[in-house]
């Protein structure tokens, strides 16, 4: 479906610019350990985010398959939760949240 395509782009946007933030902005203010947990985070964030785009383009060709819609919603789901819990355990350094990772 179109909207999912779409989401894929803003996605695709934000690993972007959450990757040069963190390699221009944060790689010397976090220590080794947390910037690497920064970089797994943006890098799987770009998986998701390719994933997404695949499943879109053929959700877009196929409306009417339900298994690529729910494919759709559960890469962005987990996106949301896997790359962003990594994201947050980076910056934060609350070690708790690994367990949401």
């Amino acid at each position: 479906m179109k909207q999912f395509i779409i989401i894929a782009g803003i996605s695709g946007f934000l690993a972007v610019a959450l990757g040069a933030f963190g390699a221009h902005f944060i790689k010397n203010r976090l220590t080794e350990d947390m910037f690497a947990i920064y970089q797994t985070g943006v890098q799987y964030h770009f998986y998701h985010t390719l994933a997404l785009l695949c499943v879109g383009v053929l959700a877009f060709w196929m409306p009417d398959v339900a298994a690529l819609k729910w494919s759709a919603w559960l890469f962005i789901g987990g996106m949301v939760i896997f790359s962003g819990s990594l994201y947050a355990l980076s910056l934060s350094g609350m070690r708790v949240l690994g367990a949401v990772t």
